[in-house]
This record gives structure tokens, C-alpha cells and sequence, in this order.
């Protein structure tokens, strides 16, 4: 079994780093992870869903921009009242446009983008309980993920190893950046 994350070790400022992916990567998972051996905090992002949101996609319906906007405010607001102390949150930030928004509340984000085959992310959505968003939403996941671009702060990591090899291997990819 590999080592756990260690914490931070050297003094520059933490960053605030969105953990992105479609539904299904290990966002919740992954998040807290990260957020540990960065030492700083963690904020699930489904927390700052308005509860309409919440049912729309609790009924299998996807929700669209004007939807995700207060939520992604909500968000960067989070991220940008870290004032210097870093933070980790979950959020699909599936489009470049949801990721600009995101940076421009708070300048200076760092993306983790979860990645995996969609195989096996519907494997792992399936087996979950009690969580709103349904697998039948992945295809149109999918279809409106953007990969983070060569000018985005960020790593990618795939999903496919347990969930301390991926914090690992993100927070090595983090702390390169």
C-alpha cells in the first residue's frame, strides 16, 4: 500500500486548487485527500448548489449555464475569501468558460482535473449511494468537458489507481506547478 500524502513542507503560499472532472471521477474523494497534504481546507463544491439545481439533477435533467452561473459564483467567492491561506474544492468545471469564470473571482486558481475512461467511471457512479447526480447524466458530461488547455494552471490525473495513488500523484503534479 502506497504512503499517504504528506503534508506541506515548504512556505510558499498555498494555492486554492479546484478538483475538476466529470461526475463519477472521485472529486469528493480525491478532494479532502489533496486538501490534507496540502494542509489547507476543503470545500465540497455540491454544497454550493442552489437546491434548485440539486432537484433538476436529482430528476435527471442536466443543467445549463444560466443554472450552473450562481453556483460557480458562489465558488469563486469561496475561493477568492482564502486570502493567502489556500484551500481545495470540488467542481465539475467541465468548459474553458466555467474555468475562466471561476479565475476571474479568483485570480491565481490551479486546476486538478480527474480524469478516467467512462467505462469505468459509469462503473463507479453506479455503485454509489445516496448521491443526486445519476449516471444516466454522464453522456452529456462527457460531451461538455473541455480538457484543461496549455495556458491553464493545472495537472491532469488519471482516475484509474485507488484513491491514495491518485492524491499522490496530485499532489506531486501540484506542487511542480
Amino acid at each position: 500500500m502506497p504512503a499517504a500524502p504528506q503534508p506541506r513542507q515548504d512556505h510558499r503560499t498555498p494555492p486554492v486548487v479546484v478538483v475538476m472532472g466529470v461526475s463519477g471521477t472521485g472529486k469528493t474523494t480525491i478532494g479532502p485527500l489533496v486538501a490534507q497534504a496540502l494542509g489547507v481546507v476543503y470545500a465540497e463544491g455540491d454544497d454550493f448548489h442552489p437546491a434548485a439545481n440539486i432537484a433538476k439533477m436529482s430528476a435527471g435533467v442536466p443543467l445549463d449555464d444560466a443554472d450552473r452561473a450562481p453556483w460557480l459564483d458562489a465558488i469563486g467567492a469561496w475561493a477568492a475569501g482564502r486570502g493567502g491561506q489556500g484551500g481545495v474544492v470540488s467542481c465539475s468545471a467541465l468548459k474553458r468558460a466555467y474555468r475562466d469564470r471561476l479565475r476571474a473571482a479568483a485570480p491565481g486558481l490551479v486546476f486538478l482535473h480527474l480524469t478516467g475512461d467512462r467505462a469505468l467511471i459509469a462503473e463507479r457512479m453506479a455503485a454509489r449511494k445516496g448521491h443526486f447526480m445519476t449516471s444516466r447524466l454522464l453522456d452529456s458530461q462527457f460531451a461538455t468537458l473541455e480538457p484543461l488547455e496549455a495556458d491553464e494552471a493545472g495537472a491532469a490525473v488519471d482516475v484509474t489507481p485507488g484513491a491514495e495513488v491518485i492524491a499522490e500523484r496530485a499532489v506531486t503534479a501540484l506542487r511542480r506547478l
